[in-house]
């Protein structure tokens, strides 16, 4: 169960990553708001309750690692670990600017806490495969997550990795697909419709379960399932999002 407390803490958590996320992008001036604002809660919920890290440790073996397959979400990435105290909270301010360690998508090489470095899109699922690959041959007990968007998996690359994670039984692996049924230059089902996810990923061997994507306990539950899972497969939950969630200028 859910604790009460715990749930509170995680709304409250999601709610400060939103603020914190829209002044990062407002003292650049550019952002990606829309695909930031819809994974706060799954943010909160990862950060706050499920991975095992330690931002004092930041590169230990056995830690979970979360791959950000639409690295244009980086604000609320930034903003989340910030919070975590992976570094000082006033690097926000400094997001795409001359010298940051925070560039406008996630970038490994720069960013204490940051596991993939994002930006070219349908690449992350791929990245996640190997990395939960990796743990399963050493026998780390970790686990993988990652967050794809709709938009990039009108990519072949994104199936291709599925396939092949549901080939070889990589149950330490847990994905989400932000559905928030928008991309960069239209509707997705103005461009290629991907009401067919579920479906998708049910043949390549995989779990699947569709849920709010704005609600804590929706995303907690299914993550828990998920981990009692052991039927040898990777998990892919489904996450029915809005755009730009939780900021009603842009929102829908």
């Amino acid at each position: 169960m859910l604790d009460v407390t715990i749930l509170q803490e995680l709304k409250d958590r999601a709610f400060d990553i939103r603020c914190n996320t829209i002044r990062t992008i407002a003292a650049f001036g550019s952002g990606h708001i829309g695909g930031s604002m819809s994974i706060v809660e799954l943010l909160s919920v990862l950060y706050f309750n499920e991975m095992n890290i330690d931002p004092k440790d930041p590169q230990k073996k056995d830690r979970d690692r979360f791959v950000c397959s639409k690295g244009h979400a980086g604000p609320a990435v930034y903003s989340t670990l910030a919070m975590k105290g992976y570094f000082p909270e006033d690097w926000l301010s400094t997001l795409n600017q001359g010298g940051t360690k925070l560039p406008s998508h996630c970038d490994m090489t720069k960013t204490p806490g940051v596991d993939f470095t994002g930006g070219s899109l349908g690449q992350g699922i791929s990245a996640a495969v190997g990395i939960a690959l990796g743990q399963k041959i050493q026998n780390i007990d970790a686990y993988t997550y990652a967050v794809v968007g709709d938009g990039e998996s009108q990519e072949g690359e994104v199936w291709e990795a599925a396939e092949t994670a549901g080939a070889w039984g990589l149950e330490n692996l847990i994905a989400f697909t932000d559905k928030n049924n928008q991309q960069l230059d239209d509707y997705t089902a103005n461009i290629i419709p991907m009401d067919n996810i579920a479906s998708r990923y049910t043949t390549f061997n995989w779990n699947v379960y569709s849920v709010d994507g704005q609600s804590i306990p929706a995303i907690y539950y299914a993550i828990e399932e998920a981990k009692a899972n052991k039927n040898g497969k990777p998990t892919m939950i489904i996450l029915n999002t809005k755009k730009s969630a939780g900021f009603i200028p842009g929102e829908g």
